[in-house]
């Protein structure tokens, strides 16, 4: 598959699972994707410990250094697996993997060509060193422990953006 090929089936596929998708061209593009998705909102935690990340523009009022009382979390992931639609989030470089998963909207940046198209391939990009923990997210966290109906943001978050970036 060409890396477009592989782009689509991923935003196909976390689309299909109840993610929303955008793709930017660059930061700005990033930026912009980021304005509409974060309107009216505060208490926004973004770790700031990638260059994407500290390219994230929110104003220092919205922002919280707490992830555990945030209600949203913006955060490059490790990647992501184009045959399910998933996010790879790992604890890598010091972060705190529960950080995307405890807010009630997690919006993932990823890189394009950290978009695989299985995850075998994932895995074999680490040789013999895969990080510690890994966790993967395939759309917003559901759940049929009540009354066996399907209700969403029980045990993780309840919306999922992503915004591939493509530059």
């Amino acid at each position: 598959m060409t890396r477009d090929q592989i782009i689509a089936l991923f935003a196909e596929n976390a689309t299909k699972a109840g993610a929303e998708v955008w793709r930017a061209k660059d930061r700005d593009g990033m930026n912009r994707a980021l304005w509409t998705i974060l309107e009216g909102t505060d208490s926004i935690f973004c770790p700031a410990l990638t260059e994407l990340e500290k390219a994230v523009l929110i104003p220092s009022h919205r922002r919280t250094e707490n992830y555990k009382t945030a209600s949203i979390c913006i955060e490059e992931v490790l990647g992501a697996i184009a045959e399910t639609g998933s996010l790879t989030c790992s604890s890598q470089g010091g972060r705190v993997v529960q950080a995307g998963l405890l807010p009630t909207h997690h919006v993932a940046m990823v890189r394009a060509e950290n978009i695989h198209e299985k995850l075998n391939d994932f895995f074999a990009g680490f040789g013999d060193s895969p990080p510690t923990n890994i966790a993967f997210e395939t759309g917003p966290s559901r759940t049929a422990d009540i009354e066996l109906q399907i209700t969403l943001g029980v045990h993780g978050p309840e919306r999922l953006s992503i915004i591939v970036l493509e530059g």
